[in-house]
C-alpha cells in the first residue's frame, strides 16, 4: 500500500472530511490508489484515503475553491504551500476521500 504523511495540524480536517485535497510537489499517486495516511511528526497512522484524481497545477492557479477544499482561506493556503515548498511553482493537486480511520477499527 502506498503511504502519505500530513502535518498533525491537518489530521482533524481530514478525519472530519473538511480537507479533501492536498497539494504536493510529487504526482506519483494515481486515481484509485488506496493510501495509508500518517502524521508527518511521528509517522502515526490515522486513516486510509482513496485517490480520486491527480493533476498538475501551477501555484498561480490556486483559487478559492482549492482553499475551501483545504479548509482554509486562499491566503492561508498560499502561505502554507510557500512555507512547505519555498519557490516551487509547479505542483500537483491530489483529490481524495476518506475511506476509513482508526476510530472505526
Amino acid at each position: 500500500m502506498k503511504e502519505i504523511t500530513f502535518y498533525k495540524r491537518f489530521e482533524k480536517d481530514i478525519l472530519e472530511k473538511k480537507k479533501t485535497i492536498t497539494i504536493r510537489r510529487e504526482g506519483d499517486l494515481k486515481e484509485g490508489d488506496i493510501v495509508r495516511v500518517s502524521k508527518y511528526e511521528d509517522n502515526k497512522f490515522f486513516c486510509n484515503i482513496k485517490i480520486l484524481s491527480v493533476s498538475p497545477i501551477h501555484f498561480t492557479q490556486l483559487n478559492e475553491t482549492h482553499a475551501i477544499q483545504e479548509n482554509m482561506t486562499l491566503n492561508q493556503l498560499k502561505n502554507v504551500i510557500s512555507e512547505i515548498y519555498p519557490g516551487l511553482l509547479d505542483l500537483f493537486l491530489i483529490e481524495f476521500i476518506l475511506i476509513d480511520n482508526i476510530d472505526k477499527k
